[in-house]
């Protein structure tokens, strides 16, 4: 048995225990090394409401917030680099309407580097699809809100306003865009993981988005993209190889003790547990998923759950169990 079977073997158990244990319905772990080995298993249920399906490593996932990581960041990134914007340009270089009414707002300072670290004093979230479904008066509503200023926090917010500015620039709607290669922004409901049985679209969600704001939006930077498990570490052995080698290394540059550009970085108590090298990037999203890239062991893996299905009201352990298999992936 090879080193990285062994080292899978290990960190498939903690997945297997939270299945078992009912903590949620199912889920793929994947892992890859710099060498492009991998292993890919899947275990429990996609979904169980109202009907069952099996889960298989070929099922996609709602990817949530890896959206911003793997779609979002990559290209304000590369638009850094051909020249097309500024980091440090305030986000008005490209929204100039943003809070048009009030030339000294806070908010027409914030720039796009900023939004990157989530160093703004933009809110986590805001229920933006309480305020109706037409997505061009939302995203009106969202330029020109009065944002109350407060301590910076991680904030859909930062990833909503980058997306409006790709939008603007390629003249398209996210939705429109091209979601990368194995990646789209929805997919048949039999061939998705299921979230949340939701309370305001009156159904279980499969093979849409299920980030409210995503999906009231009709498209969004921070959430919106689909994937499998295949996908995701597609992706991740193409930043451990050194694809786009400039968008890599401002990924691993740090802006603060917790945040690169888009992506976290190791501190205490964090998803990727406590073995990592100080050299990892990760992420999470919100329906259960998560990417990791250790560049200093050459590794990368990737946890796609469900967890949020039937409901999010509902303790799964996801944090726990986020921790305990990168831990278990890196040597413990």
């Amino acid at each position: 048995m090879t080193t990285l079977a062994k080292l899978f073997d290990r960190a498939f158990a903690p997945l297997e225990a939270a299945v078992a244990a009912k903590r949620i319905p199912g889920g793929v772990l994947g892992i890859v090394d710099k060498n492009g080995h991998r292993i890919t298993r899947s275990i429990g249920s996609a979904q169980l409401v109202p009907k069952q399906r099996p889960m298989t490593v070929e099922t996609w996932f709602d990817l949530a917030s890896l959206t911003k990581v793997i779609f979002t960041t990559p290209r304000i990134l590369a638009l850094a680099e051909d020249g097309v914007i500024d980091l440090d340009a305030p986000l008005i270089s490209v929204l100039p309407d943003l809070r048009q009414y009030d030339a000294g707002a806070w908010e027409r300072k914030v720039t796009f580097r900023q939004c990157l670290g989530h160093q703004t004093p933009f809110p986590a979230v805001e229920p933006i699809y309480t305020y109706g479904r037409d997505p061009d008066l939302l995203r009106a509503f969202v330029l020109q809100r009065e944002w109350r200023a407060r301590d910076p926090v991680y904030s859909d917010i930062n990833f909503i306003l980058l997306g409006f500015a790709l939008e603007r620039l390629s003249g398209k709607t996210i939705r429109d865009m091209d979601p990368g290669l194995g990646f789209a922004w929805s997919t048949e409901p039999d061939a998705a993981a299921a979230t949340e049985d939701c309370t305001w679209r009156h159904r279980v969600l499969s093979g849409e988005v299920h980030d409210d704001n995503c999906s009231a939006l009709q498209g969004a930077g921070h959430a919106g993209l689909f994937g499998t498990a295949a996908s995701v570490l597609d992706f991740a052995h193409g930043l451990l190889t050194g694809a786009s080698e400039h968008s890599t290394a401002l990924m691993r540059t740090p802006l603060s003790a917790t945040r690169t550009h888009g992506w976290e970085r190791p501190n205490e108590g964090w998803s990727g547990g406590s073995l990592c090298s100080p050299e990892t990037i990760g992420h999470t999203g919100f329906t259960g998923t998560g990417l990791w890239v250790d560049f200093d062991s050459g590794k990368a893996w990737t946890l796609l759950t469900n967890r949020i299905h039937p409901t999010r009201h509902f303790d799964s352990g996801i944090v726990s169990l986020r921790q305990a298999v990168g831990d278990l992936v890196n040597g413990l």
